[in-house]
């Protein structure tokens, strides 16, 4: 029987979208990974998040619904035009009657439910926060990589910045020490209230936004708070076929345990 909290608490939906015509891996999202389509992965995996009362696929292509159709995946067919994943995701919400959706990367076949559970978390405990993601720590070195989205936060862990420069600076050569645990990688998952994502996905795009190619930093631009959550989760994505095999060899560990 669930408890008065259980029964109160709003509905989450997983969103996974899976575009196929992927720019540096063309139909990455249904490349087989130990013998099951990439994305199916991602969406078994949010479903395992304790907090998520459903789990849907997003997708612009019927090849993708005829892939995933022998696991039983629900899965949407969306507009083929969506400049990115957060405007198909609104698509699907504006359907939908959840009040939280959690946006989970289709090519994260490691996305650990207990990150997503946390994502969500602060959602349900400050009814004024509108969005959420999360973050792990990396070293000096990893963060000089333009491709590691960093963050930077308050005290309260809401993000301040998010760069794909090395930040926060460290100017004097005697804070330098400090530096292998200033360093923060964002993780690509989302958890949003319904109604600001809509407003999010309708909202034009910010002069940061623009110059570091981060959807994310509309919302601070606009003056929204965005909660972050520490985390061990190192968000490993599929970007070219390389990246398969990494992801197969982990899977095959976890396997094995």
């Amino acid at each position: 029987m669930m408890s008065d909290l259980q029964a109160t608490e709003p509905r989450v939906l997983a969103v996974v979208p899976a575009r196929f015509a992927s720019t540096r891996f063309p139909g990455k999202i249904i490349t087989p990974l130990l013998g099951k389509p990439l994305v199916i992965h991602a969406y078994e995996r949010a479903k395992q998040a304790t907090l998520v009362t459903d789990v849907v696929i997003a997708t612009d292509d019927r090849r993708v619904i005829d892939a995933v159709a022998p696991y039983g995946a629900h899965c949407i067919l969306t507009r083929d035009d969506h400049a990115t994943g957060t405007d198909r995701i609104a698509e699907v919400a504006r359907g939908r009657s959840e009040t939280l959706i959690v946006n989970v990367q289709g090519d994260e076949a490691l996305i650990d439910p207990r990150t997503i559970d946390a994502t969500i978390r602060p959602l349900l405990e400050h009814p004024e926060l509108m969005m959420s993601t999360a973050r792990h720590r990396i070293s000096a070195e990893e963060a000089l990589d333009p491709n590691r989205v960093k963050v930077v936060c308050d005290e309260a862990g809401r993000a301040l910045l998010f760069s794909r420069a090395p930040i926060p600076h460290v100017r004097d050569a005697v804070d330098r020490e400090m530096a292998p645990a200033c360093y923060w990688q964002h993780v690509g998952l989302y958890a949003y209230r319904r109604d600001f994502l809509l407003a999010y996905a309708a909202m034009p795009q910010t002069p940061l936004e623009k110059l570091e190619k981060l959807e994310q930093l509309r919302v601070l631009e606009r003056g929204y708070s965005i909660a972050v959550v520490d985390t061990a989760y190192e968000g490993i994505g599929v970007d070219v076929p390389e990246d398969l095999i990494r992801v197969e060899k982990l899977l095959a560990l976890e396997g094995d345990r």
